[in-house]
């Protein structure tokens, strides 16, 4: 094994000819720098330097390791000055992977945030919903998964292989259009809504939807369904349906048309940050939760 300290004493006895001027421009002893000289070619299985009298001069390998030394002590140079910057938060990327409620809420503070704590750190921002955006941390597509699981849901996502950063509860509220005869109720339960034609989410928040009406003692007739709220709210605003959505998709779109109404008793979702247990370390990916933490304590 060949040590970088050992090729930069190499290289200062061949620039200086001797163990006693490579020890001056070294900051050592002469006898620290024939010990160096001494490990080294007992690593390479070689001589490096042949002593005649007071002169000194390199062996072939010896001439070959030096030729290499100068590329390789740069190279490590380099890679310990990014390393360094990295580790300083002058430097890093951080791929973050939301659900879209997030992305236009927690995400956009978060990262204004971290941009002016620390301009030298990238984070590139890619949108999936739970479970897809877990998996894809799990495989190593991404350093931190936004997510989300409901409190009451039917076999919730085992997440004890990963570092959980709690943010916050979200709650959901139903959504009706304005001239419904709920519209200026301050609660509503589910099971009031039990005639009604409903619009439906993802996937997943379809599934909660099925599973809290059917606590409620009904099936929902779901009419529509879509991933995209501002298409839930326009449907609902249009009196196509009924929706129930969570408040952070709320906050990002304008419910023109539709008006939100409390769900009594409540209904939930636990938003949190994932990453991997090593990737926790890392500086960036250590601030960029912190700045999500921080962004979901404003809401």
């Amino acid at each position: 094994m060949i040590e970088a300290r050992h090729l930069r004493v190499l290289r200062a006895v061949a620039t200086t000819g001797s163990f006693s001027a490579a020890g001056r421009a070294l900051g050592c002893t002469q006898p620290a720098v024939s010990q160096q000289m001494k490990a080294l070619e007992s690593s390479v299985g070689t001589p490096l330097l042949i002593r005649t009298g007071r002169e000194m001069r390199l062996t072939q390998a010896g001439e070959a390791l030096v030729r290499h030394a100068a590329g390789i002590l740069a190279g490590l140079t380099a890679a310990e000055e990014e390393v360094a910057a990295i580790a300083g938060l002058r430097a890093g990327r951080v791929r973050l992977v939301s659900f879209p409620s997030g992305s236009s809420t927690l995400v956009p503070t978060a990262l204004a945030a971290l941009r002016a704590a620390h301009p030298g750190t990238r984070v590139f921002l890619e949108e999936a919903e739970p479970p897809n955006s877990v998996e894809l941390l799990r495989e190593g597509d991404c350093d931190i998964a936004l997510a989300f699981r409901y409190e009451t849901a039917v076999g919730a996502e085992d997440w004890s292989d990963l570092v959980v950063r709690p943010l916050l509860r979200d709650r959901l509220v139903a959504l009706v259009p304005e001239k419904h005869r709920l519209a200026r109720a301050e609660s509503v339960a589910l099971g009031e809504l039990a005639g009604e034609p409903w619009i439906a989410g993802c996937p997943r928040c379809r599934g909660q939807l099925v599973e809290a009406c059917e606590r409620a003692g009904f099936t929902p007739r779901i009419d529509f369904a879509t991933d995209d709220y501002p298409a839930v709210v326009g449907l609902v605003s249009a009196g196509l349906g009924v929706a129930v959505l969570p408040q952070l998709a709320i906050e990002s779109v304008r419910p023109r048309g539709a008006r939100t109404v409390t769900l009594e008793p409540a209904v939930r979702r636990e938003i949190v940050a994932l990453t991997l247990p090593d990737l926790a370390q890392v500086p960036a990916v250590a601030a960029t939760l912190d700045q999500l933490a921080r962004a979901a304590r404003q809401k």
